[in-house]
């Protein structure tokens, strides 16, 4: 029987980076398999069904959510989100390395499930760094920023819910911290507890 994959949650606040981070990740590991949430959310422009999510009614997200086949799933600024459990499974039984790239909410639900998942917080330089970031999209309003803001504050709080958290001041640098994380993970015996580890 082939060794089962390690689970692993890269998560942070909104406007950290964390597809750029996965991106580069994906592209140096293509052996990673990257687990495609599902959401009740509208298509943006560029989207692809099945590449960047699967896009259910309320009912579709219903019924998969009453038949368990979620790993978790949450409300997020009135959008419903889950990772479909079937295929991260199927994967991980296959030998391979599953990322769940997902919201701080999610990472933590995934987590009550999964105790074995390794749990990366994808951290900004500073905070002004991360409001800078929010604001250079020019995506949303100012009550929209204020209130992703507000959240991140709360979401940043979680950190020491972790095992590692990754300092994302370049994308590049970070995606190879944390590959050399999941090299280690991979070869030490048991993972450590205690202090979350903080990766510059």
């Amino acid at each position: 029987m082939k060794k089962p994959g390690l689970l692993f949650v890269v998560s942070g606040p909104s406007g950290v980076g964390k597809g750029t981070v996965c991106d580069v990740l994906l592209r140096r590991a293509p052996s990673v398999f990257k687990s495609v949430s599902a959401t009740t959310r509208k298509m943006r422009p560029g989207e692809a069904e099945g590449v960047n999510y699967y896009y259910l009614t309320d009912a579709q997200f219903d019924a998969m959510e009453k038949e368990d086949k979620f790993l978790e799933h949450f409300e997020i600024y009135g959008n419903r989100y889950g990772t479909p459990r079937e295929a991260v499974e199927k994967k991980l039984n296959e030998g391979l390395d599953v990322l769940l790239e997902i919201d701080v909410q999610g990472a933590l639900a995934v987590k009550q499930k999964c105790p074995d998942a390794l749990m990366i917080f994808l951290l900004p330089p500073s905070f002004e760094q991360l409001e800078r970031r929010l604001r250079g999209r020019k995506t949303e309003n100012e009550s929209a920023i204020r209130r992703r803001l507000a959240a991140a504050e709360a979401e940043m709080g979680h950190m020491s819910e972790y095992h590692y958290a990754v300092v994302n001041d370049d994308p590049d640098l970070a995606a190879e911290r944390i590959l050399r994380i999941l090299k280690e993970e991979k070869t030490r015996p048991a993972r450590g507890t205690g202090e979350v580890q903080i990766v510059r």
